[in-house]
């Protein structure tokens, strides 16, 4: 199954953080996110404040109904997601499948390129 079509899951006490293979694997699913330390990363631009906003709106939205919340910058047109899964102090399956959702959020030809 899609990372997309796929449900985020409690962490268990001690759950570890993917490892870097993991990590790899899974980015394949979602090229368009970059690897930090820690994290993964993706930068949309849009054409104007209001679009952007329309959209920060509705990651906002999945992020409540996945419970897993991506860290949102945003200046002007331009908005800056971060994901890390804080408990574990690293990535884990949720921020992957919070990703590859908030992709298909994106207007179409932002699914396509990097922005």
């Amino acid at each position: 199954m899609k990372l997309s079509g796929k449900t985020t899951k409690p962490l268990l006490k001690g759950t570890a953080p993917l490892s870097k293979q993991e990590m790899e694997a899974l980015r394949r699913e979602v090229p368009l996110w970059s690897l930090g330390e820690g994290t993964i990363e993706r930068e949309l631009r849009f054409q104007d404040f209001r679009e952007a906003m329309d959209f920060v709106n509705r990651v906002a939205q999945l992020a409540h109904e996945q419970d897993h919340h991506p860290d949102l910058f945003i200046s002007y047109n331009t908005v800056r997601l971060t994901l890390s899964t804080h408990k574990i102090h690293g990535l884990s399956m949720n921020d992957f499948i919070v990703a590859a959702k908030i992709d298909l959020l994106a207007p179409p030809l932002l699914r396509e390129k990097a922005a």
